[in-house]
Order: structure tokens, then C-alpha cells, then sequence
């Protein structure tokens, strides 16, 4: 079947939408669940404490519902910070508004992963590298990270995963990613079947290509490992 000019437009903007909505939210939840982690493994008793109660609110409550009350009280809670600063309103755009909410729910999830492989990697690792001279940083850098990368990328790869669907959901609140270019092209055209048909082909693309990266990271981040036979 052929896909009228205007719906095939529709189609690929809505695609771009979703794909550069998942991809700013990742970069967001990628640093916030970094920093979550860190905080709930060597930050004093208050970071501890606010980064566990992130972490358990976070995936405590249904996402749908959380994503709906981050996305409608951002804009309020912006605009109290700006009238207590005594300057001008700020709007937020829908996308950014999605891409925030979207990192912040999925930086909670993030944050269990790297957590968890920070724990895999031996602390007597960390320890050596602090004996030979080596700076926090500089343990950090060249004995942890590489070495927990290998043991997060499983987790990171599903929830990078979920979160790709989880865009769908943005078009409750009207933003015209694919999901909600597939719906206004299926009531347009009365083919409602048909384009959310390509709407699913489109999320089992990316999600097929993404699990060929994830393989391809996890490879490189396995160089030099030994599998032993148990």
C-alpha cells in the first residue's frame, strides 16, 4: 500500500521525534543513574539517604503515572523557582519536557544497574591502585569503570530497551512522535491497522539494531576476560 506524501512526511518526523527524544532521555538517565549510584556507594549518610529514596519512589510507582505528574508539574514547579528569582517565566517545550521526565524515571533504573556492578568489581582492585599512588579519580578511570561497564551492559541494554517503548507513552500529552503520527495517520486515511502496524515495525527496528550494538559493546568490553567452564 502506498503512503500518501503528507503521512509519509508525518511518519518521519515522527520517527526522528522518538528516536532523539530516547536518545536525550538516555543521555540524562546515563549521568543521573551514574551519579545516583556513586552517591548510594561512597557519598556520606544525607546523599545516601536522598539517592536510596530517588531510587525506591522512582521505580516504586508506575511509570505512566509518574511520567504524567513529572511532565504536568514541571512547568509549574519552573515556573515557582523563576518568580522566587524575580526573573521571567521559562516555557518548557513539550520535547524537553518528555526528555526530562523520561531520564529522571529512567535514571532510577540506571542508577540499580551501575550500582550493582560497581559492587562485582573486587574492592581489592581499588585498593591496590590507591597503594600504588593512584588518585580516587584515577582508580575510577582506569580499574573500575572499564571493569563494571562489562558487568552493567546487560542491565544498561534492557533498560535502554524499555525505555525506547516507553516514548509511546509522551503522546498522551500531545507531543507528535511516531506513536501519535501513526494514530492521527490511521484515523486520517481510515487505515488505523495499517500504521500502527509500521508504528511497531519502526520500535522492532530500532530495538533489533540496538541489541546489535549492545552485542557489539559487550565484545569489546570482554576483550582479555576468560570465560571458565564450570
Amino acid at each position: 500500500m502506498a503512503i500518501p506524501a503528507g503521512y509519509r512526511d508525518m511518519l518521519l518526523s515522527g520517527m526522528f521525534t522518538t528516536l532523539t527524544l530516547a536518545l536525550s532521555a538516555l543521555a540524562l538517565a546515563l549521568c543521573l543513574g551514574l551519579l545516583v549510584a556513586l552517591a548510594r556507594q561512597s557519598g556520606g549518610h544525607i546523599a545516601r539517604t536522598l539517592a536510596g529514596t530517588y531510587a525506591t519512589v522512582m521505580r516504586g510507582t508506575p511509570d505512566i503515572a509518574m511520567m504524567l505528574l513529572l511532565y504536568f508539574s514541571l512547568q509549574i514547579w519552573l515556573n515557582m523557582a523563576t518568580d522566587a528569582l524575580g526573573i521571567g517565566q521559562i516555557e518548557i517545550s513539550p520535547f524537553g519536557a518528555g526528555a526530562i521526565v523520561l531520564g529522571v524515571i529512567y535514571g532510577a533504573y540506571f542508577s540499580e544497574t551501575f550500582r550493582g556492578a560497581f559492587m562485582a568489581v573486587p574492592k581489592g582492585q581499588i585498593e591496590a591502585g590507591l597503594a600504588y599512588g593512584l588518585t580516587r579519580a584515577a582508580c575510577f578511570r582506569h580499574i573500575l569503570f572499564p571493569q563494571m561497564m562489562r558487568f552493567a551492559l546487560p542491565g544498561m541494554a534492557n533498560n535502554w530497551l524499555v525505555m525506547v517503548k516507553a516514548t509511546a507513552v509522551v503522546s498522551l500529552v500531545g507531543l507528535p512522535d511516531i506513536t501519535r503520527a501513526a494514530i492521527n495517520a490511521g484515523k486520517g486515511s481510515g487505515q488505523v491497522m495499517f500504521y500502527l502496524l509500521i508504528c511497531a515495525g519502526f520500535y522492532l527496528i530500532v530495538t533489533a539494531l540496538s541489541t546489535l550494538l549492545i552485542a557489539w559493546l559487550n565484545r569489546r568490553y570482554s576483550v582479555g576476560v576468560r570465560e571458565v567452564a564450570l
